[in-house]
């Protein structure tokens, strides 16, 4: 789908800690054109909304489960509503560092969620996730 090109992320965490472990991680594999970090799932699911991208590119966005105010699957349903113009532009991978298997299949409910991931994101998730794209 868009092997060999850089991509946009964008990581919606509540933990700053972890925003910034998962924007080491992606800007060191040369592949990323652009991160975003948001610790309010509400504000990126605004930013995404509003269909503010600077180019073409595809934005894989990882959304943590556990968040206040709007957790991971309160994203994930809204980002569902919104057009497929907007949607079709993003792949949306869930990651938490609890394995809760009501979560798992709750995650598979979800036909614009690609996938699962185990927090904290390290380089192995990463080329995982990358060769999927």
């Amino acid at each position: 789908m868009v092997q060999n090109k850089k991509l946009n992320f964008i990581v919606i965490d509540d933990s700053k800690l972890d925003c910034f472990i998962a924007e080491k991680v992606i800007n060191s594999t040369g592949k990323s054109a652009e991160v975003r970090s948001f610790v309010d799932a509400r504000n990126a699911l605004a930013h995404i909304a509003s269909g503010a991208t600077d180019d073409d590119r595809h934005t894989v966005v990882l959304v943590d489960i556990q968040m206040p105010v709007m957790n991971g699957f309160q994203f994930v349903e809204a980002f569902q509503k919104l057009s497929a113009e907007i949607t079709s532009c993003y792949t949306i991978f869930v990651i938490s560092s609890s394995i809760n298997e009501n979560d798992l299949k709750r995650v598979d409910n979800y036909s614009c969620v690609k996938q699962f991931l185990n927090k904290p994101l390290n380089s192995n998730i990463l080329g995982t996730l990358l060769a999927q794209l």
